[in-house]
């Protein structure tokens, strides 16, 4: 792949599927990589990507401990700053880190689940764009952010029992095209994947395995669900890289069409 997608990636994770398969195609593809969360968490994800980023003693996979479920900006400023120094500079963000909460009835959500649903999904993403987008500013390197969303964020494809976490995700495809309109003249870009489901998504799980796979056999085009950790990792590497240079305020559904089926699929699930 060459120098265009050798980047260095400031990627938020809670160690599961999703994030790890996204950091394993960057190392794998010579992105130089630090692990944004917590970092019990995410132990497995960095021995992946250490082992696919082809040994070296793992020097370009690197780890920075942050709560992202309860951080303040200054926790923030600080985890972006020790990112930085990681390896002399940050080419591109890939915030793939969300708290989903309970699948429940918008009526049962309690004061404290919806804030706290907020404060990680907007807030959270919000102050480490800002700190970092002031890094890609000041050294006049410009940058790419890439945030993972997810259907029910998005105009279609939604499902009940998500209220909170489909309305902050919904904030971020909001974020994503007006942080792209002030943040160009800085050479930032900003974009989003916004990701179908999974069998392991809570909603499938809810509904049961039987309803699910009815719904593969019936109503998805792809006649699948997501592979969670082989179906988001190229789009995410293309917009980290330098063949995407004019792509800004832009979202790349990658739901094999579920949001498009969604209506027929609610007579199964």
């Amino acid at each position: 792949m060459g120098e265009a997608y050798a980047k260095r990636v400031l990627l938020t994770s809670s160690g599961d599927a999703v994030s790890r398969g996204i950091a394993s195609s960057l190392a794998e593809h010579g992105c130089r990589l630090v692990l944004v969360g917590d970092e019990g968490a995410l132990a497995a994800a960095t021995e992946e990507a250490r082992r696919c980023g082809g040994g070296g003693g793992g020097g370009g996979v690197a780890v920075v401990g942050l709560d992202l479920d309860a951080c303040d900006e200054a926790a923030v400023d600080a985890a972006v700053d020790r990112a930085w120094r990681c390896f002399a500079g940050l080419d591109a963000v890939v915030n793939c880190y969300s708290y989903e909460g309970e699948v429940q009835d918008c009526l049962s959500i309690s004061e404290g689940e919806y804030k706290k649903t907020i404060k990680a999904n907007v807030m959270t993403p919000w102050f480490l764009m800002k700190a970092t987008a002031k890094q890609f500013r000041d050294s006049e390197t410009g940058g790419s952010f890439v945030f993972l969303t997810q259907i029910i964020g998005a105009e279609r494809g939604l499902y009940p029992g998500a209220a909170a976490y489909g309305t902050s995700l919904g904030a971020i495809h909001q974020l994503v095209r007006l942080s792209a309109m002030e943040l160009g003249k800085h050479k930032i870009r900003v974009n989003a994947v916004c990701r179908g489901l999974h069998l392991h998504d809570k909603f499938p799980v809810l509904v049961g395995k039987e309803k699910a796979e009815k719904a593969t056999a019936e109503v998805m085009p792809l006649r699948r669900w997501l592979d969670p950790e082989k179906d988001l990792a190229s789009t995410v590497l293309y917009l980290v890289g330098d063949e995407s240079r004019y792509m800004t305020g832009t979202t790349i559904y990658v739901d094999g069409a579920q949001s498009i089926v969604r209506p027929r699929m609610r007579s199964f699930m």
